[in-house]
């Protein structure tokens, strides 16, 4: 499904650039969603170059300042992220959070979701002081402003969690990954993708604090529901398969484990842990 995404996409940018022109506001935003879609699957030097490419034309166009250009800013620095390339990541993360919060204020949506994506680029830098403070301070601000079942509040309550288990906080983070189970699963429903991400997350969180009869038991069904609803490819699906034969191999169930690994599509170089809820921005 990705991969036919992503033709739609290339299609949909050549048909507008050949009709409106390469700095038409519609061709950037084709751009654009075709570099999320890059993103997405894992191409993330030409997902760069278009996000690079869309960001200098909207600056050119539409000026610094302009909120499509902030969202450009915003993704490329994901995407930077996503790379490893943290230093790059974190100095657009603060420029843009600079700019937004200058241009809309502190409380408006976009504002929180550059707060957030700084928070997760420091989290990734090993900055855990700098990023609890800022999850923290966005946990609050949505919940008061969005309120405690917003979308986004359960986002910020995830990655606040899952920044407190990266600084060894288990008692703090396992208590809001079960509250943000039970909210996603009531909200958004037992099989909705941040539902599973959230049950492959307490899970982890349990494995860590070694309940492992807790977290097998979550990383089954998260494992036997991707597997039906996204495919046995997809890479979250890959994920909960690692997750749960490392869990398996903790435990001591060595041949349980092995054949999880020994699956064609399952790798030893899947992603093991937890998944952060980035605010990635694509334009409409």
């Amino acid at each position: 499904r990705l991969d036919q995404a992503i033709e739609l996409h290339q299609q949909t940018l050549k048909d507008t650039e050949g009709l409106l022109g390469p700095n038409h506001p519609h061709t950037l935003t084709s751009r654009n969603n075709l570099a999320v879609a890059y993103r997405d699957t894992g191409r993330l030097d030409e997902a760069i170059t278009l996000f690079k490419q869309t960001l200098d034309a909207r600056t050119h166009i539409l000026g610094p300042n302009h909120p499509d250009t902030l969202g450009s800013r915003n993704n490329l620095a994901n995407v930077y992220r996503d790379a490893g390339r943290l230093d790059q990541a974190i100095e657009l993360h603060q420029q843009t959070l600079k700019d937004t919060e200058g241009l809309l204020g502190p409380n408006h949506p976009d504002t929180l979701t550059s707060r957030n994506n700084l928070a997760v680029a420091y989290r990734d830098a090993g900055r855990l002081d700098e990023a609890i403070e800022l999850h923290e301070q966005t946990l609050d601000d949505r919940t008061h402003i969005l309120g405690p079942n917003h979308p986004d509040t359960l986002g910020s309550r995830n990655n606040l969690a899952y920044t407190y288990q990266a600084a060894g906080r288990l008692d703090d983070a396992i208590p809001l990954l079960e509250q943000t189970l039970e909210d996603r699963t009531r909200i958004l429903g037992p099989h909705h993708p941040h539902t599973l991400a959230s049950r492959n997350n307490l899970a982890y969180a349990y494995q860590d604090a070694g309940r492992l009869d807790d977290a097998i038991p979550l990383l089954e069904q998260t494992l036997e529901d991707r597997t039906r609803i996204l495919g046995t490819n997809h890479p979250s699906t890959l994920t909960s398969r690692n997750n749960l034969a490392s869990a398996y191999r903790a435990a001591g169930r060595t041949e349980e484990a092995e054949v999880l690994f020994e699956t064609p599509s399952g790798s030893d170089d899947e992603q093991d842990g937890t998944e952060e809820d980035l605010d990635q921005e694509a334009s409409d």
